[in-house]
């Protein structure tokens, strides 16, 4: 775990890739992406059916860990309109659990379908809890205390002549865009400049791996 600051508002960068707000006891999670896996069996293209299994276990962890009162998840929680054809009986019953013993907060992505009403929750387009927004993508402009996912960031770091990449946390202590938590989600590198565009240049990443360290942006690799 990593603490840091957003707006003179302690968070915490968990070696999951969530983040966790001590004081309102609150669990962010981004890009959930559940049901990817069978999405690409209806392309074709077969990997091991167990994404979402995998990513509601992980959440369920960090959620027994932070003991949260509340869950907020940030958008692309579910990776396309027809996922609920595929999910499993099981599956939706633990998301309904989970949905039923926190106060849960489904913020809409790009991918998701109009909404989860059938699942629990609350369904916005995204949520102010003073003196932090949390929405699925950056928003151009003032951004002060803003928590955003959308674009998987993940940084490549050169250290002691080595190099190495991994899922990460990019924040300017204005915003801070989390990794996505989905088992099949890949990344895109923070230097890329539809990330970095977004972000002031002293900007610092919290690079997950054995434990979250952070590296300026001068130690990163494009």
């Amino acid at each position: 775990m990593f603490e840091f600051y957003l707006s003179n508002t302690r968070l915490i960068a968990d070696i999951s890739g969530a983040l966790f707000w001590p004081e309102k006891q609150t669990v962010i999670f981004s890009d959930l992406h559940l049901e990817k896996g069978s999405w690409f069996a209806k392309q074709n293209i077969f990997l091991p059916p167990y994404d979402t299994l995998d990513t509601l276990n992980r959440v369920e962890k960090v959620i027994n860990y932070f003991k949260p009162s509340r869950v907020i998840s940030l958008g692309d929680s579910f990776h396309d309109d027809t996922w609920m054809e595929r999910i499993s009986k099981d599956q939706i019953a633990k998301i309904l659990n989970l949905t039923n013993s926190y106060e849960w907060f489904w913020i809409h992505g790009n991918h998701d379908p109009s909404g989860a009403p059938s699942l629990g929750g609350i369904n916005l387009n995204h949520y102010l809890d003073p003196p932090l927004t949390f929405r699925h993508e950056a928003k151009r402009g003032l951004a002060d205390g803003e928590v955003s996912g959308h674009f998987h960031p993940k940084a490549k770091i050169k250290l002691n002549r080595n190099s190495f990449a991994d899922r990460c946390f990019v924040s300017d202590e204005k915003r801070v865009i989390l990794p996505a938590f989905g088992s099949f989600t890949g990344g895109l590198n923070v230097m890329d400049k539809a990330i970095s565009s977004f972000l002031q240049d002293d900007f610092k990443v919290f690079l997950l791996g054995s434990k979250v360290r952070q590296f300026p942006k001068m130690a990163l690799i494009p």
